[in-house]
């Protein structure tokens, strides 16, 4: 591993690390960057993916009392008390990400061919039409009445996974579209990022596995920057949930909400006036 290897491993790491966590898509700016640094942009998708079993790592620790909850209800579990109060989490997870697996696959067979098929000018102008997107419906948000609802439904996981799985595409935040989501379902904001943020484990696993399959092995990197990306993602990502959810629970969500909205906004625009 060389120091040019290491800088860029070290940079990919903690971009992953801090825009997980924000409607910006962790998958669209870590492609950008990559693509930047010269990688091929089918490559710099599955990297994307594959970094972020360091923030699933950083999610699994920070919420690691739910994880223990939702395993404890399993031996318990019946389908008629599906999402009672003692299994609707552990429900939730395994409904939406079973949606997100159905609407995700097929769309991450698509990118990587389509991303593989485009100059990366027309890769990196399509992200930012994305994030624009993203950012537009993280805003629209805003205005939804919330904290009415505490435990998700069935309804909700179908929702949330279809959408998570959407968020395979770069350029769609995966935490700002189920964030979103969660908010239009008149869920409280910490109750909406927790479910998110809940629901990222399986998810980034899912997406870690594909990509390294559909590679044959680790996707265009050497281990030792792969392992350098992985432990400054989960540590920065550690960080970075833990001020988030001190935010939401101490500002007024409308503060959080425009913030957030602006951050994906202006991220969109800045690629596209760059491109």
């Amino acid at each position: 591993m060389n120091r040019a290897e290491l800088v860029v491993a070290i940079l990919a790491g903690i971009v992953q690390g801090v825009v997980e966590w924000l409607p910006v898509s962790s998958q669209g700016n870590l492609a950008l960057f990559l693509t930047a640094v010269g990688t091929d942009p089918s490559v710099a998708l599955q990297l994307a993916l594959f970094l972020q079993l360091g923030t699933t790592l950083s999610a699994a620790t920070y919420y690691r009392r739910d994880i223990a909850t939702a395993v404890r209800s399993v031996p318990g579990w019946r389908p008629h008390r599906a999402y009672a109060s003692e299994n609707a989490i552990a429900s939730y997870i395994v409904v939406a990400s079973l949606m997100t697996g159905l609407v995700g696959i097929p769309l991450y067979v698509y990118a990587v061919d389509l991303a593989g098929r485009l100059t990366g000018g027309v890769f990196i102008a399509a992200i930012g039409v994305l994030l624009i997107l993203t950012g537009v419906l993280q805003l629209a948000s805003e205005s939804v009445s919330m904290g009415v609802r505490d435990a998700p439904t069935l309804l909700d996981s179908v929702l949330v996974g279809a959408v998570q799985g959407v968020a395979i595409l770069p350029g769609i935040s995966r935490s700002g579209v189920t964030t979103s989501t969660l908010l239009f379902r008149s869920y409280d904001p910490p109750a909406a990022f927790r479910l998110s943020f809940l629901l990222s484990i399986p998810a980034s696993l899912g997406a870690a596995a594909l990509t390294v399959a559909g590679a044959g092995g680790l996707p265009g990197i050497a281990l030792g920057p792969a392992l350098a990306a992985l432990g400054i993602s989960a540590v920065v990502g550690y960080l970075t949930i833990d001020a988030l959810m001190r935010v939401v629970d101490r500002v007024p969500f409308w503060v959080v909400c425009f913030g957030l909205g602006a951050l994906a906004i202006v991220g969109g625009g800045v690629v596209t006036v760059v491109v």
